[in-house]
């Protein structure tokens, strides 16, 4: 009462937030992530998971369920696997079914329904409107931004993106939601030389389909910034000898050093002794894994002085389901013939068991190693949190949300993911300073370290569910 009394006497942001911290109005909350198969382990091809399965409890939670709703047509249930991009088609009539199911097993109307993604955005969107439900929106990343003069060429990319689709749900998205959780200030309004994902969206124009002049008010207060962490109890740092994952270790070491390929891993270190310069990224044009092995390709100075490890993808094209992925896997391989990088280089394919990820980080830390993140565009950069939390020193894309994350040359470096040149060269500046400065690498690992305790998923939670609350004050 005395909190509620200081409120209504001389309100401020800080009192405001207290307050409604402890008002107990959110119980009920949905949260969508419609794309591809969903589970807590081993979900890369889905076989012999749970990812069949209607309902799963979530493992180390009481009361929370992954509850699974299949697309359905007037043939029945789709059974293969969609790509991101050709959605849409399915989303109203998932709508439908999923809100019977939700109303079924709540029993009532959930207080709070949070999107992820273009996808399940719209579709909280649909649900939130229908029911008069708080709505969160978190976009991760607004392809507008990833993919160069989309809008305008977007003709020669509809058939292949479906950008008519994606863009028009997103600004139906971000206009209806009460709020909108962001990772960075630079996803909202960018910097500089960049716009920002959101502010891109004010106004454009996608010739002969539409012309958008007043898409979303970046200033409108529906906005917030609330950064992800990671679960700082797997990634943890390397130095931490008693937590150390290791039963993993062998194979680790498999993974990394044995010299057979085989459907896991391709391609051979020949000098251990040598640090790593380790990346972890899907196989897109974006994420510009085959980027990051050009440079070390063409880099002389950086092959002596560094392995490089990549887990990306699959190495074989026919696994790939994906458009663009087939593309880089094709594009991986050409790499490797053309810099002859056999003994240098280790393609290991995506992983899925996060704990021995973690382990993976750590094990790459003590080779005194990097990690590199050389995305085009990066709305966060989720990986870079995870490395950071094993204490390996960090070169992020100054593209997006890791020039927030990381203090350039404290915490960190910035990479310009379009001058690979100058990107490699600040590389290879870091490993010839360890090289004659026995404790460079542990000074930015630390700096590193201390930077990333401001980025947990504790202090993330506790954020939307306070925006649930102030935001669910407002009637639809």
């Amino acid at each position: 009462m005395v909190m509620l009394s200081e409120v209504l006497e001389a309100p401020d942001s800080v009192k405001l937030d207290l307050l409604f911290s402890r008002l107990p109005t959110v119980f009920n909350v949905v949260i969508f992530s419609v794309h591809g198969y969903f589970g807590q382990q081993d979900v890369l091809e889905a076989r012999g998971t749970k990812c069949d399965q209607e309902l799963e409890a979530i493992e180390g939670t009481k009361h929370s369920h992954i509850l699974r709703v299949p697309f359905v047509t007037d043939k029945g249930t789709l059974r293969q696997w969609v790509s991101r991009f050709d959605v849409y088609p399915y989303l109203e009539r998932f709508t439908q079914d999923a809100t019977s199911k939700i109303l079924q097993r709540f029993e009532c109307k959930p207080d709070l329904i949070v999107g992820n993604y273009t996808d399940g955005n719209l579709v909280a969107s649909l649900m939130a409107t229908k029911l008069g439900v708080t709505q969160g929106t978190i976009a991760h990343a607004l392809e507008k931004t990833k993919y160069e003069d989309s809008d305008a060429k977007w003709k020669e990319l509809d058939p292949k993106y479906h950008f008519s689709c994606q863009f028009t749900a997103d600004l139906i998205a971000m206009n209806v939601t009460d709020f909108i959780i962001t990772s960075t200030y630079q996803e909202i309004a960018g910097s500089k030389e960049r716009p920002g994902q959101y502010e891109s969206h004010t106004a454009f124009t996608m010739p002969g389909l539409c012309r958008v002049v007043s898409g979303i008010d970046v200033f409108d207060p529906k906005f917030n910034i609330a950064a992800p962490g990671a679960d700082q109890s797997v990634y943890f740092p390397y130095t931490e000898t008693p937590k150390r994952l290791t039963k993993f270790h062998p194979s680790i070491q498999e993974l990394l050093y044995n010299e057979k390929d085989n459907n896991e891993h391709m391609g051979y270190l020949a000098e251990r002794e040598k640090p790593i310069i380790f990346s972890m990224a899907r196989l897109d044009t974006v994420k510009n894994i085959t980027g990051l092995v050009e440079w070390y390709g063409k880099d002389k100075r950086l092959r002596e002085m560094a392995n490089l490890v990549v887990v990306a993808g699959f190495f074989d094209m026919s696994k790939s389901n994906d458009r663009e992925e087939k593309a880089e896997i094709k594009k991986m391989h050409d790499l490797i013939e053309k810099y002859n990088l056999k003994g240098k280089f280790r393609w290991i394919a995506a992983q899925t068991d996060r704990y021995r990820n973690s382990e993976l980080y750590r094990c790459i830390a003590d080779t005194k190693g990097v990690f590199v993140q050389p995305a085009l565009y990066e709305a966060f950069g989720l990986t870079v949190i995870e490395a950071m939390n094993c204490g390996l020193p960090t070169f992020a894309t100054n593209q997006g949300g890791p020039a927030e994350i990381i203090v350039d040359g404290v915490s960190g470096f910035h990479i310009d993911p379009n001058n690979g040149d100058e990107s490699v060269a600040r590389i290879g500046d870091f490993f010839s300073k360890c090289s004659t400065d026995g404790l460079y690498w542990d000074s930015i690992s630390n700096a590193g370290l201390k930077r990333i305790y401001e980025c947990t998923w504790k202090i993330y939670a506790e954020k939307l569910l306070k925006m649930g609350s102030i935001y669910g004050s407002n009637e639809r």
